[in-house]
């Protein structure tokens, strides 16, 4: 996929005036991105139009007009685009009570390592996380990690020949598989690669 440029981008006064359609636009395309696994854990695969929408409600949030300052937006938002061999998603655990979530994080640690995905019966694809920082310790995990999955040539030459995908998460205190996951789902991301 191609990175985003500011000339992709929309001025904050465009981007006002269109601010509705656009978000409804992006919601309805983010259904076949998200993948609950489990009761309180998912994967948001992101995308050029969802990293799109995130730096356009960026710099509308903070009033960000100025050329370097954009610039700096579209340097940290870019590397979340996914490069056509991999997926690239944000890994997030959802515990509604902010008690229970700091409760349940403490107990959680290690969980960004045991997400995987797996392509039919071929090997599991395991995410490389957290490459802009540590975002956990032995004992605690953090509520939000970012993750890139890289695909074999195999995986995804079966993908795009109908092959099923399964996702699932193998840690002592948080357990889940889904398998199939849902076709819209798969279809979505099998799209995305090259």
């Amino acid at each position: 996929m191609d990175k985003i440029t500011r000339d992709d981008l929309y001025s904050l006064e465009k981007y006002s005036g269109m601010r509705r359609e656009f978000r409804s636009r992006v919601m309805q395309h983010k259904k076949n991105r998200r993948l609950p696994i489990g009761p309180n854990a998912t994967l948001y695969f992101e995308d050029r139009l969802t990293i799109q929408y995130q730096i356009q409600e960026m710099l509308r949030a903070e009033k960000i007009f100025e050329a370097a300052a954009i610039q700096e937006e579209l340097d940290a938002y870019n590397p979340l685009i996914p490069d056509g061999r991999n997926w690239k998603a944000t890994f997030m655990i959802e515990f509604e009570d902010a008690e229970e979530r700091r409760r349940q994080l403490g107990k959680l640690g290690g969980i960004e390592g045991c997400v995987w995905l797996k392509v039919d019966e071929n090997a599991l694809i395991e995410p490389i996380y957290d490459e802009d920082l540590e975002r956990h310790t032995e004992e605690r995990t953090s509520a939000v990690h970012f993750m890139r999955f890289e695909l074999t040539e195999a995986d995804a030459s079966a993908l795009k020949q109908g092959a099923g995908l399964s996702a699932g998460i193998s840690h002592e205190r948080y357990n889940y598989t889904v398998n199939p996951v849902p076709s819209a789902i798969r279809d979505a991301l099998v799209a995305d690669l090259d």
